[in-house]
């Protein structure tokens, strides 16, 4: 939650150049760190396993419905994030005039944003059902973008950053769903083939958030906030509550 902040004070005492090789100096530290810690930790060996072969397009067509329908809005969803993921912080610090430091609070904001109601939204989409929570997290991917281009100051950023935090409202429950439509004899294969799916399925969401950026900065934000708001209603009028309670 404070490594934004901080990466944005490197940056603003040390300069652009070296605040970005400081921070990644630190960040392969902690990550090996992280990978020396889970080496001690977890020893598992799987003796006799067998890798076999797999059928994508049975298995694809093997998939429940309601998690195709699922896959499709969640394509939408993850382009219209994917569109302007990378632009976020030239907006932000090149049209809006944010400082680096600013901007890492921002991060840092959307960061504390998601812990906060990430357990409870969980919680609460097993008591009231699964699909509220997905559709309000569809909901904030789609206007994250359009608060970002309507923003002029750093008071609306953090509104708009909010709203990014947000997103990971419904996570819990979209990620349940998945596990719970996915057939128990194959359920690893069929979550690997969800998100291989989806994720070369936005490949391309990038480079068209470029194109667009050329036309105007602002472009590629109202772009992707229609895109999402296309995967949002293509999710809470397909797939029914039963399969998301």
């Amino acid at each position: 939650m404070h490594s934004p902040t901080i990466g944005g004070v490197l940056i603003a005492s040390l300069g652009l150049v070296r605040g970005v090789r400081a921070s990644l100096l630190i960040t392969a530290g902690l990550a090996l760190t992280a990978i020396l810690a889970q080496r001690r930790l977890y020893d598992i060996r799987v003796e006799g396993a067998r890798l076999t072969r797999v059928d994508l397009r049975s298995q694809f067509r093997s998939l429940h419905h309601a998690l195709k329908r699922l896959l499709v809005s969640d394509i939408f969803i993850r382009t219209c994030e994917g569109m302007v993921n990378f632009f976020v912080v030239l907006y932000a610090t090149n049209i809006i005039g944010a400082t680096s430091v600013q901007f890492g609070a921002l991060v840092g904001i959307q960061t504390a944003t998601s812990i906060a109601a990430y357990i409870p939204a969980a919680r609460l989409a097993d008591r009231y059902g699964r699909k509220p929570f997905v559709v309000a997290t569809f909901i904030c991917f789609s206007v994250f973008p359009l608060a970002i281009a309507l923003s002029h100051s750093f008071k609306a950023l953090v509104i708009a950053f909010v709203i990014g935090g947000l997103r990971e409202l419904g996570e819990p429950a979209r990620k349940a769903m998945i596990v719970d439509l996915a057939d128990p004899t194959r359920r690893g294969r069929t979550v690997g083939l969800y998100y291989l799916t989806r994720s070369l399925s936005i490949t391309p969401a990038s480079v068209i958030g470029g194109l667009l950026w050329k036309i105007n900065p602002a472009t590629p934000f109202f772009v992707a906030c229609a895109i999402g708001l296309a995967g949002t209603l293509i999710f809470a009028l397909t797939v029914e509550r039963r399969y998301a309670s």
